[in-house]
């Protein structure tokens, strides 16, 4: 009896917390899924579907606890609400997460198993590649469901979004630079790359090509080694003096909420502009602080989303030539919320959030949201 009862308190400690993260982001649904003959654990958040089914990536990560994989999702899904919003994009926010070591636990059997949970969603969230899922791993996926964009190019598909995120990201680094020093040009800028991953290694070849000097920080001697490659002038710095470089754009590109309170006070720098997904710790408080210091902060949601974009296509029927067209626009759109930013004397990430949930509430009294099975 007391087993049961145990079981039955931490079920409802844990819808309880799930439907509190629920409110505070205005989430659509979230949904959990277990199939204990491959070891799947995963959860699908999907935050808003106005504009359309939601569409956003599926990552592996090995959580230190379910909690925080629910606050992952959650954070993660809205932005990629905002992120197609203000792209001028018709689609929804979802992302979904799996809990467990990717280079022990993933399999081709937990992948299908994942691909017909998606599929039992009816369309409401579509999913794509995110941290260490792979266009083969898409492969596997879609053998279970049609929900599912980041097919390999040989399938149709646009293949690792990657170059095309960096490309956005690389824009929008340029945008800031126009704002803050009177013109975009980044040669002799002096940046820090925190995270040479894929997004990093094609963005460190974009800096090298125009002449910035790069100072590169990542956890994995072979993603430093790969970056090399891209940028043979890169030079790699250390952990523990990484934030008291003398630079003048930090762009933050592996996991979230790098930009808090320690790194703004050690930070000497004009621009902060990456690809990094909720790179502010606290989106009011530290979005505040940037301003207060007088740096620039270019939203992570908007100038990440080339690789949203480049997926989105797939819908279509996939182009290179017009994804790479589309991602051009977050150049305009940076300045645009650079510019009401300025004149309304308000934090970049406060005008960026009100113009994508302007957008969504616009197009939603004319659109009805995508209903749930």
């Amino acid at each position: 009896m007391s087993t049961t009862t145990d079981l039955a308190t931490a079920a409802a400690a844990e819808v309880s917390s799930v439907l509190s993260g629920m409110l505070a982001g205005n989430h659509e649904q979230v949904v959990h899924f277990y199939d204990p003959s491959t070891g799947l654990k995963a959860i699908v958040a999907i935050h808003n579907t106005h504009l359309g089914p939601a569409l956003g990536g599926t990552r592996m990560w090995n959580y230190r606890s379910e909690a925080e994989a629910l606050t992952d999702v959650l954070r993660l899904s809205r932005g990629m609400s905002y992120k197609a919003a203000i792209t001028g994009l018709n689609l929804g926010g979802g992302k979904a997460v799996i809990i467990g070591d990717a280079k022990t636990q993933k399999s081709e059997a937990m992948l299908r198993r994942f691909g017909k949970f998606v599929d039992g969603l009816g369309g409401r969230y579509i999913t794509a590649e995110d941290v260490n899922i792979s266009t083969r791993d898409i492969e596997y996926m879609a053998m279970e469901t049609k929900h599912v964009t980041g097919l390999p190019e040989i399938l149709g598909g646009g293949g690792d979004p990657s170059p095309v995120t960096a490309y956005g990201v690389y824009l929008g680094m340029k945008a800031s630079a126009k704002e803050a020093f009177g013109n975009d040009s980044l040669q002799g800028k002096k940046v820090l790359v925190q995270g040479v991953g894929k997004v990093g290694q094609s963005l460190v070849e974009y800096l090298g090509k125009e002449g910035a000097k790069v100072f590169v920080y990542d956890i994995s001697a072979e993603n430093l080694k790969a970056a090399a490659v891209k940028n043979p002038a890169i030079q790699v710095v250390e952990a523990e003096g990484m934030f008291d470089l003398d630079i003048d754009i930090y762009a933050p590109c592996a996991l979230g909420a790098t930009v808090n309170t320690e790194s703004l006070s050690r930070l000497r720098c004009a621009i902060i502009s990456g690809a990094a997904n909720n790179q502010l710790a606290d989106e009011d408080l530290h979005g505040q602080l940037c301003k207060d210091k007088g740096i620039l902060y270019a939203p992570d949601f908007l100038i990440n989303a080339g690789g949203l974009i480049n997926v989105s296509i797939e819908l279509e029927g996939y182009n290179r030539e017009r994804a790479m067209s589309k991602t051009e626009r977050i150049y305009d759109a940076a300045l645009n919320v650079f510019a009401i930013a300025r004149e309304e004397n308000i934090p970049t990430i406060q005008a960026a959030k009100r113009l994508a949930e302007q957008r969504i509430e616009s197009v939603g009294r004319i659109r009805l949201s995508h209903s749930i099975r």
